[in-house]
Parts: C-alpha cells; structure tokens; sequence
C-alpha cells in the first residue's frame, strides 16, 4: 500500500474508529506521563525497600536519558515503517518493563528496566500538523498527570505497595494495545525517514552515559580517579565526536544549523539550565517530608502540589500574556531570577520548617519555572521557518531533558557529599557524645544502614546496634534522630544551589536575547528578519539545516 493510498484509508476510518483510536492514544500517553510523576513519591520508599541510597537518582536519570534517545529514532522509525508497528512495539515494551519494574528485587534490576520504560516512551510520532489539532487534548493529558501522579503514586505506594505502581500500567497498557492493535491505520512516509541518525544516537548515548556515571561515581571518590575524572573525561571527548558526527549526518538528531541562529542557540542554552532546579525539588522534596518528617507516601505526594500548582499556572498565564502582548524577554528573565530567589529560600530548609513556609516556597518555584515550559517554546517556534518549527521544537525538548538529567546527577552526587560531612557536625550539635560521634562515623553504630531512607530511624539504628552497647545507645537515640534528620535536610537544601546557579545563567543568556515581535501570519518574516541580520543564506536558519 502506497502512502497516498493509507493516508485516503485513514481519512475514511468512522468517526467512532477514530475518537476510539485518540482515546486509545491519549491513555497511552496518560500512561506515560504519569510514569514521571508517580515515581518522584514512591521513590523514597523503593530506594529503602532495595537499598538503592547510593543510586537514588539513577532511576530518575536512566528513565529521562533513554526517552530523550529513543523520541526522535522513533519519529523517523514511523515514517519509514508506519505508526502503527512502532506504537504498538513502544505500548508493547512499556507494559512488559512495568512489570519488570515492579518485580524487582535489586536496585540494578529496578535501573534497568526503568531504563526499558523510558525507551518505551514515544514523544514524536504526530507531524506539527497533527500535533496541532490535538495540542488541547495532549496538553490536559500532561497536566492531568503532573497533579494527580504525586498523590495518586503516594496513595498506591501506601495502600499496595510501591510495586503496583508499575503494575497498573499492565491492565490499562493492554486496553490501549488492543484498540490500537485493531484499529490503527499502517500510513507511512519511506520518503521521511530513510535517513535515520542511528550513528549520532549511538554516540550521544556513549558520552552522556559515561559523564553521568563519572558524575556520580564522585560520591565515594575523587576527582583525579579513572571512574571519576576519567570517564567524564571519555564523554567529553564523545561528546566532541558527536558534534562533529552530526555536522556531517544527512538527518541529524540535533540539527547544527539551527544553532546559527541566535535566538533559538540562547533558548536552547536556557532551557538546558532552567531544568537543573525543578527536578531536583520534584525527587528530593517528598524524601524530606517522607524521611525527615515521617510522612507518609500519600501525603508526601500532596505536600508537592503547591510546587506543581505554580508551574501549571505560571506556563498557562504567561503563555496568554505573550500572545497578548508579543513580548517576552523581560517577562522570562523576570521568571528565572524568581525561581532562582525561592530556590535560595529553600537552602534554608531545616528540620523544624514549618509546612505553610514550605508551600510558599515551593508555589514561588513552580511560579518561577513554569514560564520557561512555555516561553521559550513559543520563541524557538516563532524564530524558526514553519517548516522547521518541528525540529526545533524537539531539540529544544532534547535539550531540556538533557539538563533534567545532568542538573538532577549533579544534585545527586551534592546530597551524598554534604549528607557524609554534616552527620558527625549535626550529631554533635544535638546533644550526641563525641566519642559516640567517632564510634557512628565509624561505623560502629550504623554499619551499612540507609540513614537517609524511610521508616522508623531510631528503631532501625537501634537493631544494627551490637547488644553491648544498646544501653548506651538507647538513651541517646531521640538526639542521634534529630542530629541525623539536620543533615539530611541540610543536604537536601544544598541541592538547590545547582537550580540557583543555573538559572541564573539562564537570566544572563536571556538578556541577549534579540526580542523577535511574535509573528501573526504563517510565513517567516519575523524570522528571516533575524535571520538576515545573522547573515544566514536561504531560509531561517541556513541552508545547512535544509
């Protein structure tokens, strides 16, 4: 079947067929995106369950780093071989890593196949087109998940366990294979995605990977170590190779030519910033209510929704205010520098800080970031030809998950240092011996305990400690708690001084920004404009991204 002939048979699918198919793909990408926010709650949990404190953020960065690989060899691999093999292997595999997921009994085993959910994750098989007439529906899909995910993960985690999670994509996965399965048409593109960039996507992954295991490998060594400094040194030089592989791919993953243009180089640079701050409030702020303050999975999950609240709002309102009034520049450095300053104020987070501050705090968050979701969208898009608004656009998303995962590596690797060195300082502080102290540093009170995980700390402690000295121990362990409870929550505040920096960095590129009027018609002008004053031949962004 030719591709004209498939599109003419899709066209004549009943209307029923295809609301049928759109629910179909809707739950799907629900399914998806509730993956991401489920997760943040449960996580505390899960990482106690299989002693994963080491590799807390690794679940979160896996997940992120395969999705952002595999959405853009999706996109071509459905062109070439049509939607409907590619969604139906994508649901296919999501359901079966869901359940290994869940299954897991190691933190390894619970890495990888969260690292197979995120291959799992298609984010590109709708052209700009179609993208638009459902923008609406996908648009309620991932707001819908970024508010009910929190609590609707908390609630299962305590109810079920942190397994069925997982295990609930299965039965609804399944729905959505079999309408998909009966009813999705095969139309394909052969024309679009014969060159597929398998070359660049393999390089890419072969210099973030090692960069990011260099990163967190700094947790137990230094910088000068081969597994600290010297695989981060390898992904640099791959990274370098993967630059200069993509300069010469026909199709390339991240297309260099747009990067001429100055505007969407800027946008690019600041979205890969701005994301360094919010995950790491959405992962560690529930294990500060769920470690810290005892709280429960559920209610760990609904203490986030200030924080969510803000970033729907803000994206939602300054979206509106762009389209009103075409300008945006001082409207997006005005947002970073507000999430730069809550962010200060959450390296204040303490033990004893009480929840309405901490809300405050988080809404001023989700406030500052949310403009950054939508602005810089809307500028990439608008500086751009509209034959290239979809390659940039999914470059600019390359690039924010890119800095979702660096950002969240680097906190990561920021929380084990602060929280190995503030325990003895917090310990003492409390009211605990010194002698004590040096005997706990040691090991001869914790051994290899997860002080950092859920669950009763003093009772856990105090059934590590040997029968000789439990006497001695029992008495202390209400200051032993509170000391250790001040580190981590130092060290979780510590986290966010990643977010502060980044995000003013992000303020600085903002400010040489060339402000482009957002154009009202759908030819180029705005664009050529800018691009002509870059001296850039042929369309928008030159004649190399052709």
């Amino acid at each position: 079947m030719t591709s004209a002939t498939a599109e003419e048979a899709a066209l004549h699918l009943s209307p029923r067929a295809k609301l049928e198919i759109l629910g179909a793909m809707l739950l799907a990408m629900f399914l998806f995106a509730l993956d991401q926010t489920v997760v943040g709650t449960a996580l505390p949990k899960i990482i106690t369950d299989l002693n994963g404190n080491a590799v807390y953020t690794w679940s979160v960065t896996i997940y992120l780093l395969t999705s952002t690989i595999s959405g853009p060899i999706y996109g071509k691999l459905s062109d070439l071989y049509g939607r409907r093999p590619i969604v139906i292997f994508a649901v296919g595999l999501f359901i079966a890593s869901s359940a290994l997921s869940g299954l897991s009994q190691t933190m390894e085993q619970f890495i990888l196949f969260r690292g197979l959910q995120g291959l799992a994750v298609v984010a590109d098989l709708y052209t700009p087109a179609e993208r638009g007439k459902y923008l609406g529906s996908f648009g309620a899909v991932f707001g819908l998940s970024s508010l009910v995910g929190p609590g609707l993960g908390g609630f299962i985690t305590d109810t079920w366990g942190w397994h069925w999670i997982f295990f609930i994509n299965v039965p609804l996965g399944l729905v959505s294979l079999f309408i998909l399965w009966r009813l999705l048409p095969a139309i394909r593109h052969p024309e679009a995605g014969k060159n597929v960039d398998y070359l660049g996507a393999a390089v890419f992954t072969g210099a973030v990977a090692p960069f990011l295991v260099g990163l967190s490998n700094k947790q137990g060594g230094q910088w000068t170590d081969p597994a600290v400094g010297g695989l981060m040194l390898v992904g640099i030089v791959l990274g370098i190779v993967f630059v200069w592989v993509e300069s010469r791919a026909k199709d390339p993953i991240v297309p260099l030519g747009l990067f001429r243009l100055r505007t969407f180089t800027i946008s690019v640079a600041a979205m890969f910033l701005a994301g360094f701050g919010f995950l790491s409030a959405i992962i560690f702020l529930p294990r500060w209510f769920q470690a810290v303050v005892g709280t429960s999975a559920t209610e760990s999950g609904y203490n986030i929704l200030p924080l969510l609240a803000g970033l729907i709002f803000s994206a939602v309102a300054s979206g509106q205010i762009v389209a009103r009034v075409g300008r945006y520049k001082f409207l997006i450095f005005g947002s970073l520098l507000l999430l730069s300053a809550s962010l200060l104020l959450l390296t204040n987070l303490r033990t004893a800080t009480d929840r309405p501050t901490l809300w405050l705090w988080m809404a001023l968050a989700g406030l500052g970031i949310g403009p950054s979701f939508a602005i810089f969208t809307l500028i990439v898009q608008n500086a751009v030809s509209p034959d290239r608004i979809g390659v940039a656009t999914s470059s600019l998303t390359f690039f924010q998950q890119i800095g979702g995962t660096v950002g969240l590596t680097i906190a990561g690797t920021l929380f084990a240092d602060r929280v190995k060195t503030e325990i003895p300082t917090q310990l003492v502080a409390a009211g605990v011996p010194q002698q004590m102290v040096d005997a706990f540093a040691g090991g001869g009170g914790s051994g290899q305990l997860d002080l950092t995980g859920t669950g009763d700390l003093g009772t856990k402690i105090l059934a590590a400690t040997p029968d000789a000295f439990k006497p001695i121990v029992e008495p202390q362990m209400p200051h032993i708690v509170a000391g250790i409870h001040e580190a981590i929550s130092i060290a979780i505040a510590n986290t966010f001084w990643v977010g502060i920096v980044a995000s003013l960095l992000a303020a600085v590129f903002v400010l040489f920004l060339h402000e482009v009027p957002m154009r009202t018609t759908f030819e180029g002008g705005a664009t050529l404009r800018e691009g002509q004053s870059s001296r850039l031949p042929g369309s928008a962004e030159g004649d190399a991204v052709a």
